[in-house]
């Protein structure tokens, strides 16, 4: 039987820093892989760019994270993914440009395509904050989360809003996986 959904399915996990994206991620993944759809977890490449170097920031870096999430995104889907859980997209990217320098350089600009994305989860910074080497704005949750609303909307996109519990969270995008999932039983 063919699928009913684009192959492969990407979902943009998106929002300020520490508002669940990851965790709602494993989550989502785990159950979809649960169901037998051949998910993959596409981690925030932020992490693993600066685990083998010192956290500081230029606009270069941020095009190499970039894309680095991109080549991440590719090579999941050479693994065989059916779904990507894209834990973070180039907007994170751009968004961060923006707030550290101001503006977002034209080869970043070129890579943050958010029509890519079947589904975009916005996370709501509605979570206890838990400090992170790589977070820096516990402050500033709101007025980032109004960042990531403002450029999807400019970009034509309509997220699907996350808030409440890591559970409520998860039943949440599973429902809206569903149209293009039809397999999925209710959460």
């Amino acid at each position: 039987m063919l699928p009913t959904y684009p192959v492969p399915l990407r979902l943009a996990i998106v929002g300020p820093e520490s508002c669940g994206k990851s965790t709602l991620a494993a989550g989502l993944c785990g159950a979809l892989q649960a169901q037998g759809i051949a998910a993959a977890w596409v981690p925030e490449y932020a992490r693993e760019y600066y685990a083998a170097r010192a956290y500081h920031v230029s606009p270069a870096d941020i095009l190499a994270i970039a894309r680095g999430q991109l080549a991440a995104e590719a090579a999941a889907v050479a693994a065989g993914a059916r779904v990507l859980l894209c834990d973070s997209t180039v907007l994170t990217c751009r968004i961060w440009a923006e707030v550290a320098f101001g503006k977002a350089e034209p080869a970043l600009l070129a890579l943050d395509r958010p029509q890519d994305y079947a589904l975009t989860l916005l996370a709501c910074p509605d979570i206890p904050w838990q400090a992170d080497p790589l977070r820096s704005h516990p402050q500033q949750r709101d007025w980032l989360f109004g960042l990531y609303r403002q450029a999807l909307a400019d970009a034509g996109i309509t997220p699907l809003l996350l808030a409440g519990t890591p559970q409520a969270r998860l039943a949440a995008a599973w429902r809206a996986l569903q149209p293009w999932l039809p397999q999925l039983p209710n959460f």
